[in-house]
């Protein structure tokens, strides 16, 4: 067992190569503590690997015909069949931004907050760069901060957050307090997300399907890694690369959302992901990467909800 600066416990996993630490729950703060400097120097090292590398391509939005992966762009046609042109969208924990500027390219007034400056600042250069300044502004905030950065209560028609951002949160009612909040009655949530259900398994030997290696509720522990390489560049060699990360069930984030007031329209659950979540996931000619032969179970999840008002 190895130890880090004393705030939690570090031990390997049965392949010796993974370590995985357990932090009591009760001691942490969701506005500030080691969990999230360590995250956050993780991620200000990773932004350049995904600005210049080849998984996030941004062509077509250089293009000005960005979009979304095909799961959202159903969705959001749904929800909004109108389109986007004089709407307000606010996307929490928006990363370098090209996501959120998909929306400003389709007429909307766009607010994008991530904890990460680096990252606010190349979404900032490319807004710049796509002409979309005058339609996009990013704010650098922890998300727990957001009502405090960012007071425009019940001002958004659309709040939006995808893709691997809840796993990175310690306190899931919280943040679904503060994503209620932000929208205005009558206005829409979007989420979409890995499945809680998949986060139980870790990678087995190449050619092998995933081993279960983690409880499906951790009850608020969250578990440390220190992992080499990154979804986008898996021959990267961090500096930083311990992170804090936590398995919210789906009932507890469905749960808070409701409790925070909004409403569920539909609910969906994927078997294809954005990104290579195991080593025995195959890619299609879509870019997404799904389970070999059969669907064992889902990879990915989706809300559609509304603020009833």
């Amino acid at each position: 067992m190895a130890e880090n600066d004393g705030t939690a416990r570090v031990e390997m996993t049965p392949d010796g190569t993974t370590p995985v630490g357990m932090h009591p729950p009760g001691d942490i703060d969701p506005r500030g503590g080691t969990w999230l400097d360590d995250n956050l120097a993780s991620w200000n090292e990773r932004v350049p690997l995904h600005v210049n590398g080849d998984h996030y391509d941004q062509s077509e939005l250089l293009a000005g015909r960005g979009r979304l992966r095909e799961l959202e762009e159903e969705a959001l046609s749904r929800m909004f069949p109108q389109g986007f042109d004089g709407l307000r969208v606010l996307h929490l924990q928006c990363h370098f931004g090209a996501d959120s500027l998909v929306f400003a390219q389709r007429g909307a007034e766009v607010v994008g907050l991530d904890f990460s400056l680096p990252a606010v600042k190349e979404a900032r250069e490319l807004a710049a760069s796509t002409g979309l300044s005058d339609r996009a502004r990013f704010v650098v905030a922890n998300v727990y901060d957001a009502r405090h950065l960012l007071p425009q209560p019940g001002s958004f028609d659309l709040v939006y957050t995808s893709w691997g951002t809840i796993g990175w949160l310690p306190d899931i009612a919280e943040w679904a307090r503060i994503v209620s909040w932000f929208v205005k009655p009558g206005g829409r949530f979007y989420f979409a997300d890995s499945h809680p259900a998949a986060w139980v398994f870790d990678d087995a030997e190449p050619g092998q399907l995933p081993r279960f290696a983690y409880p499906y509720d951790d009850g608020g522990v969250p578990t440390v890694l220190e992992e080499q390489g990154d979804y986008a560049d898996e021959s990267a060699v961090l500096e930083n690369p311990r992170t804090w990360e936590w398995t919210h069930p789906l009932s507890a984030t469905l749960g808070g959302l409701l409790d925070a007031g909004l409403r569920l329209d539909r609910l969906g659950e994927h078997y294809e992901l954005p990104w290579r979540m195991f080593r025995a996931l195959e890619q299609g000619d879509d870019g997404l990467w799904r389970w070999p032969r059969e669907r064992w179970l889902p990879l990915g999840v989706s809300l559609e909800m509304t603020l009833p008002g």
